[in-house]
């Protein structure tokens, strides 16, 4: 096969070009199992058959939830190249938001991970008119396990009725409803055709610098299109992908694999930051003068050479130790999802690790824009040029407007949502502001509906100034305030693991989290760390007061999306007695 036009075509393509031994990677029981481009196909084949022999038609919906594994591909595949759309879930929302997705969809049949996600989707089974079957990848009582399904489809061998459905699948057609977390209001499904993914899996294989000799780790949850992308192109290019077990055992992975490239959120950069500088903090004399002195150097990086006697001496002596972190063979990260700090990519980068931030939403499947590898194809501080195919325009308030294959068909069963987003002409209104540096590169500004004025009239953008402020070691999590308020203030959820450091370097001792948000020595420390980073800004868009909270935000608790983002309408209303203390004083 030449070319590919239906998403379940990427595994035929890899077949014809690049046959691996390793196409997918899993650990089972402690122990790495490789499956074959061959093995691949023949359980997606087993899991199409399967389905129809259990009565599941073309345009039927089917929900899959689970992290990670290769388990998720089979049936995402089985069930594309025989016509039934896969919604896929995230493992970590409410039962509320199951049962909503479960009827809006008509979810016919449910694979789930294992025993919590089992529970959790029998507790809503008797709610879900259309429900008849679940099943499950672990062993779990009571639930019928993936490897039956296949079994039924191993004694019914002939793809006659099987090939049928996939010969009259058309590219235009959907394949795929995936439901938009939001941080306000009730998920909304995004429906995406073969070719809207397609389109965009074709355009970032032209971009990503991998080959049919490279090991990717995959850790992003597959449930989002960002990831999910990311993996047929991947297969695409012929890559060995290996799912790592879960994020706690992330740093051991990287390890065992020795990846050559990988996607990730900007948070895990933010956090390898943060211990890459504890490191340094707790060094001495000459060795901690050199770590910082390198450390500066690639904070002033511009993306050229790498070259000279300083550059050689940190490559030496640190930048190899922060390679040898992340597997000691990493070249190319790109990250997406939330904005990335420049400083990371900067600093990375310099240690030869190329970090390239991309642009997208789930509506355009998802990539928009996305930093090259090679030389001139990125800037540092923007989310790249656009990827092939895809138009841009910036519109009233400098909304940035995306026109392409990409974009999605719409949304499902809410026309008038999809109305409010994609107008007459075509373009999809991001609700992103934008705009163009040296007329190639887009840089994000600011969420249009994030945007907020002061009393006194004047424009605030959040987003930005809490980038900046993350910059500060002793800052985890940021919601900026000011709507109609004298001035701009902010809810801070501390790092305590870099703050305890700091306190036990000074003397300080604290019984617990409370203890420590209301201490007068770190309140200053943190007023030091804000004083510095409001420099950036004007004096309207810096922060006058701030509050430390001791709980950290969560996706469990409510605060935060399934992609890390705060719900900050959530964390207003949550902390609104707090916050009328701030604006009374």
């Amino acid at each position: 096969m030449n070319d590919f036009t239906r998403l379940f075509d990427v595994l035929p393509y890899q077949a014809a070009k690049y046959p691996k031994n390793d196409s997918l990677n899993f650990k089972y029981d402690g122990v790495w199992r490789a499956f074959s481009t061959q093995e691949v196909t023949d359980n997606c084949n087993a899991v199409s058959r399967g389905l129809l022999q259990l009565g599941l038609m073309p345009g039927d919906k089917i929900a899959l939830i689970s992290p990670n594994r290769p388990e998720w591909n089979f049936v995402d595949i089985g069930m594309m190249q025989i016509g039934i759309i896969n919604v896929p879930v995230y493992p970590t929302i409410s039962e509320n938001d199951y049962k909503f997705i479960f009827n809006d969809a008509e979810i016919k049949l449910a694979f789930v991970a294992d025993a919590e996600l089992f529970r959790k989707i029998s507790n809503i089974k008797n709610e879900c008119a259309a429900l008849q079957h679940i099943y499950s990848f672990e062993n779990v009582e009571g639930c019928k396990h993936l490897n039956e399904l296949i079994a039924i489809g191993n004694s019914h061998t002939d793809m006659t009725t099987a090939n049928a459905y996939k010969d009259n699948i058309k590219a235009s057609d959907l394949a795929t409803i995936i439901y938009t977390s939001g941080t306000t209001g009730l998920p909304k499904g995004v429906m995406l055709s073969h070719d809207n993914v397609v389109s965009n899996v074709k355009s970032v294989m032209t971009i990503f610098p991998i080959g049919n000799k490279d090991r990717v780790l995959s850790f992003l949850p597959l449930c989002h299109i960002f990831e999910r992308v990311a993996i047929y192109v991947y297969m695409g290019v012929g890559c060995s992908v290996f799912y790592a077990e879960n994020l706690d055992k992330l740093v051991d992975n990287l390890k065992e694999v020795k990846p050559q490239f990988f996607t990730c959120v900007p948070r895990l950069l933010e956090k390898v930051y943060e211990r890459i500088i504890s490191k340094g903090l707790e060094l001495t004399g000459i060795k901690r003068k050199l770590f910082f002195w390198a450390v500066d150097w690639g904070l002033k990086y511009d993306g050229g050479e790498r070259t000279g006697l300083k550059f050689k001496i940190y490559d030496k002596l640190i930048y190899s130790k922060w390679r040898e972190a992340l597997g000691g063979e990493v070249f190319g990260i790109v990250t997406g999802a939330a904005a990335l700090q420049e400083r990371l990519a900067r600093v990375f980068s310099a240690a030869g690790i190329a970090i390239r931030e991309g642009y997208g939403q789930t509506e355009t499947s998802p990539a928009v824009t996305v930093n090259r590898f090679e030389p001139g194809g990125f800037k540092f501080g923007t989310i790249g040029p656009l990827i092939p195919g895809v138009e841009v325009k910036l519109g009233e308030h400098n909304e940035i407007m995306v026109k392409g294959p990409n974009v999605m068909m719409g949304y499902y069963k809410r026309p008038d949502l999809t109305a409010e987003v994609i107008d007459k002409d075509g373009w999809l209104h991001t609700g992103d502001c934008g705009e163009w540096v040296d007329g190639k590169f887009l840089k994000i500004t600011d969420r249009i509906k994030e945007l907020f004025k002061t009393s006194g009239g004047k424009y605030v953008a959040p987003q930005v100034i809490e980038n900046k402020m993350k910059e500060s070691r002793f800052i985890e999590q940021i919601c900026v305030i000011g709507e109609n308020e004298r001035f701009v203030a902010a809810l801070i959820v501390p790092s305590f693991t870099n703050l305890t450091d700091w306190a036990t370097k000074n003397a300080l001792s604290f019984k617990n989290k409370q203890d420590m948000v209301k201490s007068t020595e770190i309140n200053a420390l943190l007023k030091t760390e804000i004083e510095a980073l409001n420099k950036e800004f004007g004096k309207v868009e810096q922060i006058k007061e701030f509050l430390l909270l001791a709980d950290e935000w969560s996706i469990d608790s409510g605060e935060l999306t399934p992609t890390m983002k705060v719900k900050r309408k959530v964390v207003i209303a949550k902390y609104k007695k707090e916050i009328e203390a701030i604006y009374a004083e």
